[in-house]
C-alpha cells in the first residue's frame, strides 16, 4: 500500500469544543485510509506584519509554514463571521502566503467546508475563502460543494455524526477529496523537473 497523502486541516474558529473543530474531528474520522490528516493550529500566530519577519516573536510563523509546505493537501473547515471567513483564518492565510514568492499553500490541492448552527450553513465564508485560494494557486475541489448548517447538533465532541445522511454525505466528500488531492498531486509530480 501506498503511502497516505498527508492533509493539513485548518480550522477557523479557535474554540477548542467549537462546531468547526467537532467538524474537523468528524471529516478525520470519515475521511479514507489514503489521506493522512493532522490540524495544523492558527491561534498562536501573531499579526501578520512584514516588518517583523524574521523577528523572534513570530517563530510561530515559521513552525505554521514549516507545518504546510510538506502536506500534500490542505482542508479548510470554517464557520462565519460577517459574512466572511474570521479574522484568525485570515491572519493563517496572510502568514503562509508570505515572505512574497514563498508561500507555503502554492500548488496545494484544497477544500472547503463551511459549518454553521444556523441555515445559511456559512454559504458567504465558503465562498469568500475560495476567492483568496484562488489567488494562492490552491486548486480547489469544486463538488461535492460542503455547506454544514444547523451543525451544533451534528458533530459529537469525538468526532461522531449524529445524522446518517450527514455522515454519509461528508464520507462521499472526504472520499472525492482524497481523488481528487491525488490527481493534483500527480500532476505536480509530473511537472516537477
Amino acid at each position: 500500500m501506498n503511502k497516505p497523502l498527508s492533509i493539513a486541516v485548518v480550522v477557523g474558529s479557535l474554540r477548542a469544543d467549537g462546531i468547526s473543530h467537532r467538524g474537523a474531528l468528524a471529516l478525520s474520522r470519515l475521511a479514507p485510509e489514503t489521506l493522512d490528516l493532522t490540524i495544523v493550529p492558527i491561534g498562536d500566530l501573531p499579526l501578520y506584519n512584514p516588518d517583523r519577519e524574521g523577528q523572534a516573536d513570530t517563530a510561530p510563523w515559521a513552525a505554521f509554514r514549516d507545518a504546510l509546505k510538506p502536506a500534500d493537501g490542505v482542508l479548510f473547515v470554517t464557520p462565519e463571521y460577517n459574512r466572511s471567513v474570521p479574522a484568525p483564518l485570515k491572519n493563517a492565510i496572510d502568514v503562509g502566503s508570505r515572505p512574497y514568492g514563498a508561500s507555503a499553500w502554492a500548488g496545494k490541492p484544497a477544500a472547503v467546508v463551511s459549518v454553521s448552527p444556523g441555515g445559511l450553513s456559512a454559504f458567504g465564508a465558503n465562498h469568500h475563502l475560495r476567492q483568496s485560494l484562488v489567488f494562492l494557486d490552491m486548486p480547489v475541489l469544486q463538488q461535492p460543494e460542503a455547506y454544514i448548517g444547523h451543525a451544533a447538533t451534528l458533530f459529537g465532541d469525538d468526532g461522531a455524526v449524529s445524522a446518517p445522511d450527514t455522515e454519509a454525505f461528508l464520507s462521499t466528500f472526504m472520499s472525492r477529496f482524497a481523488d481528487w488531492v491525488s490527481l493534483i498531486a500527480s500532476v505536480n509530480k509530473e511537472r516537477r523537473p
